[in-house]
């Protein structure tokens, strides 16, 4: 049996704004969708990411007014990412390497295809963990 590959266990079509997007743009549409995270492009290439956590240390901790800064001011550089056919093992790997909670996932040209967070490592590799459990809860705000 092949390995299971990256694509088969990815949420595609995440959240992606651009560099220039203002960051209240951005906590707005965490809000909305529910989400603490955002891939961010230039001209569909993925250049980073950012968490609400990124906003609140990079941007007002900072002493930055949100109100002029934009996501290129708080997102993460460098980003690490896997592509939709590596084995899941690479993205385990590289995820315990880089330390990150949620991995890119992007084709041969840098285009955001999908992300793999540790939830869904949990629901595919443990689904009677708890971190399987909260990853499959419905938020009940």
């Amino acid at each position: 049996m092949a390995d299971q590959q990256v694509h088969e266990i990815m949420t595609a079509a995440p959240v992606a704004v651009g560099t220039l997007t203002a960051v209240p743009e951005v906590a707005r549409r965490m809000r909305d969708e529910d989400i603490g995270a955002v891939l961010v492009t230039d001209g569909g290439e993925l250049r980073g990411g950012v968490t609400d956590r990124d906003l609140v240390v990079r941007v007002l901790a900072a002493g930055q007014d949100p109100g002029s800064s934009t996501v290129a001011d708080a997102c993460s550089q460098e980003p690490v990412s896997v592509g939709p056919g590596e084995p899941v093992d690479r993205a385990v790997e590289l995820m315990r390497e880089h330390a990150l909670r949620r991995l890119p996932v992007v084709d041969d040209r840098g285009g955001v295809l999908g992300v793999v967070s540790l939830g869904d490592l949990a629901v595919e590799r443990d689904p009677t963990s708890a971190l399987s459990d909260i990853s499959m809860a419905t938020p009940n705000n």
